[in-house]
């Protein structure tokens, strides 16, 4: 079974190599929406997939931190990068291009490692990302699944190459989430008491 929950956010870029000028060129925003879609084969407690209320906490607060930011690729110019960290407190570092493509790929990356750093607690499944579909503009967008994040020529992955400006950082309910993260630390969704009876 999958379910879909929808996030926004707006956030600017460059996306340096494309074919259009106005992309490559010059600093531009987007209103985002993103579809987080996940998949189980079993039912929790409360039959359900995955609690929607649970997708408010860290995953939210991830996708939450590019919002109002501006994205740039770590590879870029350093004078660029800079003046990206110069002029905005809140930026986040890729190591791919910020385009719509690539933040489908980042979002299932990092929803499906707060997944997996997750103790459940009321009789979850397997849960885990399916898709991810990330909404760039009214007309355009860009979905990603597993062997798209597994697919090394798409550009490698990783937790300690994605870096959060501290005044991102410093809006998070703990400022220690992606370090907990980083270092295997696992999250504690809530105990539930069944109101009931399981069968």
């Amino acid at each position: 079974m999958l379910i879909r929950k929808l996030f926004k956010f707006e956030n600017a870029h460059i996306v340096r190599n494309c074919t259009s000028d106005r992309c490559k060129r010059s600093i531009h925003g987007h209103s985002y929406k993103v579809e987080l879609i996940l998949k189980a084969s079993k039912l929790d407690h409360g039959q359900m997939v995955y609690d929607f209320g649970l997708l408010k906490g860290v995953i939210k607060e991830l996708i939450d931190s590019f919002d109002h930011a501006i994205c740039f690729w770590n590879a870029d110019d350093t004078a660029y990068i800079q003046a990206c960290k110069d002029f905005s407190a809140r930026w986040v570092s890729l190591p791919v291009s910020p385009s719509a493509e690539q933040f489908s790929r980042v979002f299932f990356f990092l929803a499906q490692e707060v997944l997996k750093s997750t103790n459940t607690q009321n009789g979850e499944g397997d849960v885990s990302v399916y898709s991810v579909i990330v909404h760039e503009t009214d007309t355009g967008y860009a979905q990603s699944f597993q062997e798209d994040i597994d697919n090394d020529q798409m550009g490698i992955l990783s937790l300690d190459q994605i870096e959060f400006s501290q005044q991102i950082q410093a809006e998070w309910s703990n400022n220690q989430m992606y370090e907990d993260l980083k270092n295997g630390i696992k999250f504690n969704n809530p105990q539930v008491e069944l109101q009931v009876p399981k069968a």
